[in-house]
C-alpha cells in the first residue's frame, strides 16, 4: 500500500513513504518505524484520519489491527545542531541511522527530521509530556514556536504535507525520491510511478528558492522566466538569519536546476 519497501524492515529500522491514489497522486506521507510487534506510523494531523480509512479500506486478507493512538501520546521533535547532545544529557538515546528507533523507558526516540536539520522524534505517553519537556529543557533545549519551525524547514528546503505536497501532485514531482522503492512489489499507484520513471516525463518539480527582499509571497504566487509562468510558490517565509525570503515552489522542469533565475514582480528569485 505504500511506495517504500516496508516488508524488508527489521525491528529498530524505518523509512519514509507515500500513500498514493490509483492515479498516482500523493494522498499522504508517513514515517514508518518498525518495532518488534507492530509498525508505528507517523503522519501529519491533517492526514491521520485519511490514512486510517485508507488502511481499513485496503486491508482485506491480512490479520492486522489499525489503532489510532494520537489522543494518548505526544510527539516532540528535538532538532538542531545540538539536538543529540540535549537528548543524551536528558538520559535519552539518539539513534544514529536515519529512521532508527530506540526505547527510552516507555518512550520511543526515532531519528527523523521535520526541518532538514539533525533531528529526533520522541513519542511518549501524553501524561509524560511535562516530564519529557522538562528533562530536555534542563539539558539545554529551547522550546521553539511554530514560526521557528516553519522558517527552519524552508531554510533547509524541507517540504511539509498539506502545504508543499498535496493530492494535486504525482510522487516524482515532489522531489522526494527517498519515499519510493523502485524494485518493490505492486502497490496502489505503482503503474503511474513506473510510467513516469520509464518515460522521464514530469513537467514540474518541487524546488527550494531564495528570493530577494523581506516580504514572503503567498502560496499560489507565480514566478516568471522569459515572460512566461515558470513556478508556483507553495510556502515561504522571511529568514532573519539569511536576510532574504526562503520558499518552496513547483518549478517547470526546464528551470528546475540550482542557479536558475526567476522573476517575482521585479524581485530576483534563484532556484537553490
Amino acid at each position: 500500500m505504500t511506495t517504500n519497501h516496508v516488508e524488508q524492515l527489521k525491528p529498530g529500522e524505518g523509512c519514509y513513504a507515500f500513500f498514493l491514489s490509483a492515479q498516482g497522486r500523493v494522498l499522504a506521507d508517513v514515517n514508518i518505524f518498525c518495532r518488534p510487534d507492530h509498525l508505528l506510523l507517523d503522519t501529519e494531523p491533517e492526514t491521520a484520519e485519511k490514512v486510517r480509512e485508507h488502511l481499513d479500506h485496503y486491508i482485506i486478507a491480512d490479520d492486522v489491527t489499525v489503532e489510532d493512538i494520537a489522543a494518548e501520546t505526544v510527539a516532540i521533535a528535538v532538532e538542531g545542531p545540538r539536538a543529540a547532545d540535549a537528548l543524551r544529557k536528558a538520559g535519552a538515546p539518539a539513534p544514529g541511522a536515519e529512521f532508527a528507533s530506540e526505547l527510552w523507558g516507555e518512550r520511543l526516540v526515532s531519528n527523523v527530521s521535520y526541518t532538514g536539520l539533525p533531528g529526533w522524534l520522541v513519542v511518549a505517553p501524553a501524561l509524560e509530556r511535562g516530564d519529557v519537556v522538562g528533562h530536555l529543557k534542563a539539558a539545554g533545549a529551547i522550546v521553539a514556536s511554530e514560526s521557528d519551525f516553519h522558517v527552519a524547514r524552508l531554510e533547509n528546503g524541507h517540504p511539509r504535507y498539506g502545504e508543499d505536497i498535496t493530492e494535486r501532485y504525482l510522487a516524482q514531482e515532489t522531489n522526494q525520491l527517498r519515499a519510493i522503492h523502485f524494485q518493490k512489489g505492486c502497490y496502489l499507484g505503482q503503474e503511474i510511478v513506473e510510467r513516469v520513471r520509464s518515460r522521464a516525463q514530469i513537467h514540474r518539480i518541487l524546488m527550494p528558492l531564495k528570493i530577494e527582499g523581506m516580504e514572503a509571497p503567498a502560496p499560489g504566487t507565480k514566478l516568471q522566466a522569459d515572460g512566461r509562468d515558470a513556478a508556483e510558490i507553495t510556502s515561504s517565509a522571511y529568514s532573519p538569519a539569511l536576510g532574504h525570503v526562503v520558499a518552496l515552489a513547483y518549478v517547470r522542469s526546464e528551470h528546475a536546476q540550482p542557479g536558475s533565475v526567476l522573476d517575482l514582480a521585479g524581485r530576483r528569485a534563484a532556484v537553490r
